[in-house]
């Protein structure tokens, strides 16, 4: 089996609208997520969420552009641009049809949708955009990498819900790993804060009326948050022969289903996720340095994940550093693995754990060694990525650092 480098990494969400930004705003423990621009008539049950307030579509994309595209699908590419830049990769000749282009979006283009039904059942105008259908796709992200790069390999989206774009750098990883392809593009986007979605999550009563904190013992919910984030993976071999930088790798990949409940978590689920992911990268659980946890904030995600990773790491659990972005990017859905999964591997990059913000008081169903509201340096090789996602669906990436850095 082939060793798989990470040689590009973008990510733009509402902490910024690059890595460096990105980071920058992590490694400060300053959250993103502040009062909701539009506060809904009537005012939504909760006003706050992390909006990338700083992307300006026409500063990256022309007017022709924003008709075809929906906004998830412009994170998309403006991530995948900054990834693909990182990786100095051309996709000429054989290189383009062996490229292979996995991202993950649980909701695809809601904007679209949304104005087709006002229309519809609002003013009664029963003629829709004729561009309806290809802004609301969910693959119109992975559509126009496509064609901006021309990348001629698989290309494809999957929709699981908040473990998505997990779900869609780890088939990746094993696509590369395997044979199948030298290369891939491959990480997800959301764009969530439209009046349905929004209405559609206060009616599940979990979001909370403040920034989420996530594992602290007074934690009232989650955050919403929206953004893209991409990796550029490549053959090992690959990527040494053509004088790469090798910024981290991806090692394993595990994945399981609760078969439990459609929205109530468990712990065997997520427990076999990670036990799995280090199988695959054949790690002990005393291995692993950092966990960026799938961490929500709800009371039940945070204590389920609690003791699946007591189940899994047993006496290591009180070594392994963990801590939630999700206090500062928000949960982003579909593309919160992947924006997690590159804060991940840029904290090992960096050696640096980045912060659970808003922390104020441990709970003793969470007694993990939580990473609180301050960046801790720390000598770290490799690192969990977790989601977990309704319908009892979990992904986890296992991600070392590389020998570049």
């Amino acid at each position: 089996m082939k060793r798989v480098a990470i040689t590009g990494q973008g990510i733009v969400c509402a902490l910024g609208n690059n890595l460096g930004e990105c980071w920058a705003m992590t490694t400060s423990g300053q959250t993103a997520i502040a009062p909701l621009r539009d506060p809904g008539s009537p005012p939504y049950k909760f006003q706050t969420g992390a909006e990338a307030r700083n992307f300006e579509p026409l500063a990256q994309f022309t007017e022709k552009d924003l008709v075809i595209l929906e906004r998830f699908a412009l994170f998309a590419v403006a991530a995948a641009r900054e990834a693909v830049a990182q990786s100095g990769l051309r996709f000429e000749g054989e290189l383009g049809e062996r490229t292979a282009i996995v991202t993950g979006s649980s909701v695809g283009g809601q904007f679209a949708e949304e104005e087709g039904y006002q229309r519809l059942y609002r003013e009664n105008n029963p003629r829709v955009a004729p561009l309806t259908i290809p802004r609301t796709m969910a693959n119109a992200g992975a559509s126009q990498i496509s064609l901006e790069f021309g990348i001629h390999g698989p290309a494809y989206t999957v929709s699981t819900a908040c473990s998505s774009s997990n779900h869609a750098i780890g088939q990746a990883f094993w696509m590369i790993r395997s044979g199948q392809v030298k290369a891939a593009v491959t990480g997800g986007s959301e764009a969530v804060f439209s009046e349905g979605l929004l209405r559609a999550w206060e009616a599940m009563r979990v979001v909370s009326p403040e920034p989420c904190r996530p594992f602290s013992a007074d934690r009232r919910g989650l955050s919403l948050g929206e953004g893209g984030a991409m990796f550029v993976l490549e053959e090992w071999e690959h990527a040494r022969a053509r004088g790469a930088a090798i910024i981290g790798e991806v090692v394993g990949f595990g994945m399981s289903s609760d078969a439990h409940h459609i929205t109530q978590p468990c712990a065997s689920g997520p427990a076999r996720a990670m036990q799995w992911a280090l199988e695959d990268a054949q790690l002990s659980p005393e291995e692993i340095d950092y966990i960026n946890a799938h961490g929500t904030g709800t009371q039940a995600n945070d204590a389920t994940e609690s003791e699946a990773i007591r189940n899994v790491f047993g006496a290591a659990a009180e070594q392994v550093l963990v801590s939630s972005t999700k206090s500062l990017h928000g949960h982003a859905l579909g593309a919160a693995g992947a924006i997690e999964a590159v804060l991940t591997s840029q904290a090992l990059r960096c050696q640096t754990v980045p912060p659970t913000v808003n922390f104020r008081e441990r709970d003793p169903a969470c007694n993990l060694n939580i990473v609180a509201n301050e960046a801790r340096r720390a000598p770290l090789r490799t690192a969990l990525s977790n989601t977990f996602a309704f319908g009892g669906l979990n992904a986890t990436l296992v991600l070392r650092r590389g020998p570049d850095q």
